[in-house]
């Protein structure tokens, strides 16, 4: 009988630790989001010009627009990983840190890039894109600890998810990593807009595979979705 209420009470702990873990990540991603509001700046324009500064200022409402389904997509990554979880243990919480440190540096080339694009000077537009580039790439290459040690210590992962799992998610920050490059390069020494497009196709290339790449997860998720829909449908 002691043994058991030990057992649980070590149960208890493992979720309480993810739990809280989970709490302090969607602090981080709600903080990033407002860092990216504040990104906006109110025009200083002098009587009867408004209008006019408003509209000078699209730069910045589009940037907060893209980066804003963007910090939601690596939410949704984010939040899809830990699904997938029973427990974490202290090496995975620091990779998680590192995860959201590298997120939280988003609004920084975000604002940066919408001030070059309003200005309309090609040096600082190219200057950006690579400030850009270097931030996504290093967002995107501290998702491959994670991974990596994820697909070695299975034992945090929950029972009906496949061990193998985490190996081939390694893939899809290391292919965004490269990207980030490649559109750093033609942005620089080709023209910025391309560059662009190419950040705008990785936004929805992690939009897309939010889930994993593992289509034996969706398969459990879409299963569990189901038996909940049929309980609710039958109370």
């Amino acid at each position: 009988m002691e043994e058991h209420k030990k057992s649980l009470s070590n149960i208890n702990n493992r979720i309480s630790e993810k739990t809280r873990i989970e709490a302090i990540s969607d602090g981080t991603f709600a903080i990033i989001i407002t860092l990216l509001v504040l990104e906006i700046h109110r025009p200083a324009a002098i009587e009867g010009t408004m209008g006019h500064e408003l509209l000078k200022n699209w730069p910045s409402y589009l940037a907060y627009a893209v980066a804003f389904i963007y910090v939601g997509v690596i939410w949704l990554n984010h939040h899809y990983m830990f699904l997938r979880l029973k427990e974490t243990d202290p090496t995975f919480n620091w990779m998680n840190l590192g995860v959201l440190g590298a997120s939280s540096l988003i609004p920084f080339p975000t604002g940066v890039l919408a001030d070059a694009f309003k200005t309309g000077n090609l040096e600082d537009q190219k200057a950006s894109i690579v400030l850009y580039a270097v931030i996504g790439g290093l967002m995107t290459l501290s998702w491959v600890p994670p991974c990596l040690y994820l697909s070695k210590k299975t034992n945090l992962l929950k029972d009906e998810v496949a061990p193998d799992t985490f190996k081939g998610d390694v893939k899809r920050p290391l292919t965004g990593t490269v990207f980030y490059i490649i559109g750093g390069l033609f942005g620089w020494f080709i023209h910025p807009a391309i560059a662009v497009f190419i950040f705008t196709l990785l936004i929805l290339f992690y939009a897309w595979n939010s889930q994993g790449l593992n289509p034996q997860f969706k398969k459990i998720m879409t299963f569990k979705n189901e038996r909940k829909t049929r309980k609710h449908t039958a109370s």
